[in-house]
């Protein structure tokens, strides 16, 4: 296996996307007088507690009561205001049908916001692990879904979020997240941006697996191989165009993403080139299983999500797009 090396990011640390969340929130609120935020006893871990602080009158606790905060959201969206409903992960997915019939069933202007997702909650363990999330929401008809990359795209996916007109489920996350968005860069839902140019495979990743598929590209240069890293923060709708693009001028892939392989970004993107222009794939994630308890890198290691990983799958794709070639 492949050794780690320093990865060409912008930057090699910052604020976590739950944090930077809150604090974009802050920002924004007096720019959208509507806004308000919903909350289940859980904001100084989702990051809305610095919205809490400055707008207690526009903030609202539901306690540990996250099936009559969705269904207070639609409501709350019905009248005109731009609800947004934080919460971990795992517990927007004990208010599915909620979700499912008050808010989408319904196109309510709902914004949700979930923070703790996959193996990067860490040593909360497996219980708190949300790994089925992205597939589960993907599933919703005319349901938004957002896994955002570092600070900074966090930060202007959640204006665009607002600004959209429908419901929208966006993951942030825990951990500290490098920087990985160019300083021009401009954030579209439904579009993902090559931030990273490759000639011979499309490394396709989303939240924290994006700074792991930046290490894993340089790792390949050192064995020759060019290997293009695309940043696709919107699940759905999947930038289908940006795809086929990339399947004409590479024609192999590799997805990546902290969550389930079932169902996920690797489903999304295969389920596009399938229709389109099909490539061999390899897909990084969770092999269908529960976490465990245990620090975000060292899970990512046993659960073969890191960069050296990403190079392996690479090397694996490219012999399977070299043996179609012959």
């Amino acid at each position: 296996m492949m050794k780690d090396q320093s990865p060409s990011l912008i930057s090699s640390s910052g604020d976590s996307l739950r944090e930077s969340f809150g604090k974009a929130l802050t920002k924004l609120a007096s720019k959208y007088p509507d806004l308000v935020v919903l909350d289940a006893d859980v904001a100084g871990g989702t990051g809305a507690h610095h919205f809490r602080k400055k707008f207690p009158e526009r903030f609202f606790q539901f306690g540990i009561a996250e099936q009559n905060m969705f269904a207070a959201a639609s409501g709350i969206a019905s009248t005109g205001l731009i609800p947004v409903v934080t919460t971990f992960g795992v517990f927007s997915l004990r208010a599915y049908e909620q979700i499912r019939l008050s808010i989408a069933y319904c196109r309510r202007n709902v914004k949700v916001v979930a923070s703790h997702p996959g193996l990067d909650v860490g040593p909360d363990g497996g219980s708190a692990q949300t790994l089925e999330d992205l597939a589960a929401f993907r599933a919703i008809p005319g349901l938004v879904v957002l896994s955002p990359a570092d600070s900074f795209e966090v930060e202007l996916a959640t204006e665009a979020i607002i600004k959209y007109q429908g419901p929208v489920y966006m993951r942030t996350g825990r951990s500290p997240a490098p920087r990985v968005t160019p300083e021009n860069y401009h954030f579209e839902i439904g579009k993902g941006c090559i931030i990273k140019e490759g000639k011979e495979v499309t490394i396709v990743a989303c939240g924290v697996e994006v700074a792991r598929a930046v290490h894993a590209s340089d790792l390949l240069l050192t064995d020759g191989i060019s290997a293009r890293v695309v940043n696709m923060s919107t699940i759905k709708p999947i930038d289908s165009d940006l795809l086929s693009k990339c399947a004409v001028e590479t024609g192999a892939f590799v997805t990546c993403e902290d969550h389930n392989v079932i169902g996920g970004l690797g489903s999304a993107v295969a389920e596009s080139l399938v229709k389109n222009i099909p490539c061999p794939m390899e897909f990084i994630g969770v092999n269908d299983t529960f976490g465990e308890s245990g620090e975000p890198e060292d899970l990512s290691e046993k659960y073969h999500l890191t960069a050296s990983h990403i190079a392996d799958a690479v090397k694996c794709v490219l012999k399977r797009k070299k043996s179609r070639e012959i």
